[in-house]
């Protein structure tokens, strides 16, 4: 009977899994075409038609909108691959990797809202850069330049450049094992051939192919995204997907229509820059073969390795320092330009703001947690059910895992919201962990895979020869060796339920906010004292998360020498 059970479990986890994943998914895409085409009773669309769309063709600065968002999320995925390709292909194997990948991991925990925030106080006119240099030069005012907000979204794209870049890079140093990577050293070394051109002749076609589908989502994340370009972004004209939330909370319910048949755009726009993408990777291709077949070796290439350092090392840094600013001024009391400290100290941001701060910070907890225990279970239920099924890399179904990744957020969660408003259903806390669960889910399963199935499965047949179960192999010997791979799985789930935007503001319709929400709201405001508050709260969860995923293993495993890091 509990064979039957352990058996059972791992089955249903699939189903429930890929129904959680596609449901939401078909059913939010259903929910935004059909008011898109004129169809939505309740605001009296009986009809199909395209008078939406007509309407959303004769908006004033649809075309740049749109433009705008496909040449930032394309150039932002250039950068971010191309970044980490020559700082990968020059160091591996080196013990600088190590080193940078011990820097960069923990700017994983960094929500983007707060990588944006804190990059928008350092490089603003009246930013910390300015005043570094402001006593050099003689500034007494802050120059009248637009960085933040600039018209060819060039801090849009920064901002997406330091948080794409540490998770490409993270990814591809996890892809890096499956590669032969010192014997394809040695080879190209021995023909004369430069680090980086042997790297990318020799071992970037089998790399990439471990790792697309995680450029496949960067693609579609930088064309679509809300939070940094509200934070960094133009204003006129904003991107397509701010122009999207505007009409989507219009008073106005009639702009529904539009706002539907500018969600379908917005998926248009996004499968166009995959289509690009394609693309290119046909043409770098050919460009690759071409080089290899003329034997150019690029054997002089220690400055383009220099100048992938330095821009790795300035994304770590300005990261790390846009933390440390929301901090400062979270803290500051009179800072006025050009001085480059606060003048005074002061908790009083802090005591106005943590009153308010309490309903914000339970529906985070709430909505993180539960969506991603729930994302574990099944997790670890997808994982023994490819134990037993003894296929290697699972199965094929769950790469339908990336699809909520790869599809515009604002394509389907918009639909997702008017279901919810038609169903006529008040449970908003629900909605909201089923949507969280949707994105956090394909997270939690890639932190986890590799992990669960690296594990030695001797111990397993040891015990199952002793007479233990399944179930009882399952509890007592593998969820306990892998103890801290879960706790890390949790940990990265819950960065990605804080981190959530667009779900939260849509699903929650105003009447659930979440510390994210409330962060991104006081963007238009410009209080820097206050949203220094919300971004340096809104980062500190996520690392409070990891931090516990480190220790708790520390002790539970202080008397085991075998299972220490």
């Amino acid at each position: 009977m509990v064979d039957r059970v352990a058996a059972f479990l791992p089955r249903s986890a699939v189903a429930v899994t890929l129904g959680l994943l596609l449901l939401p998914i078909a059913f939010g895409l259903l929910g935004t075409l059909l008011p898109a085409f004129g169809y939505l009773p309740a605001l009296g669309g009986v009809a199909l038609s395209l008078n939406p769309f007509r309407a959303l063709f004769a908006t004033p600065g649809l075309v740049p909108a749109a433009v705008l968002s496909l040449v930032t999320g394309l150039v932002a995925t250039i950068l971010s691959l191309g970044i980490t390709l020559l700082f990968v292909a020059g160091f591996a194997g080196t013990p600088v990797l190590a080193r940078i990948q011990h820097l960069i991991s923990p700017l994983l925990a960094v929500p983007h809202a707060a990588a944006a925030f804190g990059l928008a106080f350092l490089i603003a006119p009246s930013g910390f850069l300015i005043r570094l240099v402001a006593s050099l030069f003689g500034i007494e005012r802050p120059p009248d330049i637009l960085i933040p907000h600039d018209p060819w979204g060039l801090a849009m794209i920064a901002g997406l450049v330091i948080k794409e870049t540490p998770f490409l890079f993270l990814v591809t140093l996890a892809a890096l094992p499956q590669v032969d990577l010192a014997p394809a050293r040695r080879l190209a070394a021995s023909f004369g051939y430069g680090r980086i051109a042997g790297f990318v002749y020799l071992l970037w076609p089998a790399l990439y192919r471990q790792i697309r589908f995680a450029v496949y989502a960067v693609i579609a994340y930088s064309s679509s995204v809300v939070d940094v370009a509200v934070i960094l972004g133009p204003n006129l004209p904003g991107t397509l997907a701010t122009r999207l939330v505007q009409w989507m909370n219009d008073p106005d319910l009639s702009v529904r229509f539009l706002a539907s048949a500018g969600a379908v755009l917005q998926l248009g726009v996004t499968l166009t820059a995959l289509l690009a993408w394609f693309g290119l990777e046909k043409v770098s291709a050919m460009v690759r073969r071409a080089l290899s077949d003329r034997g150019y070796r690029f054997l002089h290439d220690l400055t383009v390795r220099r100048l992938a350092m330095i821009a790795v090392t300035i994304i770590g840094a300005s990261v790390f320092a846009g933390l440390f600013l929301l901090g400062l001024w979270s803290l500051a009391g009179l800072w006025q330009f050009p001085d480059l400290l606060p003048r005074d100290f002061t908790l009083r941001s802090w005591m106005i703001t943590l009153p308010r701060i309490g309903d914000p910070l339970v529906t985070t907890l709430i909505a993180g947690l539960v969506s991603t225990l729930i994302a574990v279970v099944l997790t670890v239920g997808c994982l023994e059910r490819e134990m037993q099924t003894g296929r290697r890399g699972g199965d094929r179904s769950l790469l339908l895992l990336y699809l909520p990744l790869i599809v515009p957020q604002i394509a389907f969660v918009f639909g997702l919201q008017l279901l919810f408003v038609g169903s006529g259903s008040d449970n908003r806390l629900a909605a909201l962990i089923l949507v969280h669960l949707v994105f956090v889910l394909p997270y939690v399963f890639l932190s986890l895979a590799d992990p669960w199935r690296a594990l030695d499965r001797r111990y397993e047949i040891i015990a199952t020869a002793l007479g233990r179960s399944r179930l009882s192999v399952l509890i007592s010997i593998r969820l306990p060796m892998l103890i801290r791979p879960i706790l890390t799985a949790l940990a990265v789930g819950f960065a990605v339920s804080v981190g959530q935007y667009l779900p939260t503001l849509l699903i929650g319709e105003g009447r659930l906010t979440t510390i994210t929400t409330e962060a991104v709201a006081l963007a238009s405001g410009n209080n820097r004292r206050v949203i220094g508050v919300y971004a340096l709260l809104q980062t500190l969860l996520p690392f409070l998360a990891f931090a516990l995923a480190a220790f708790l293993p520390a002790v539970l495993h202080r008397n085991r020498r075998e299972m220490r890091v």
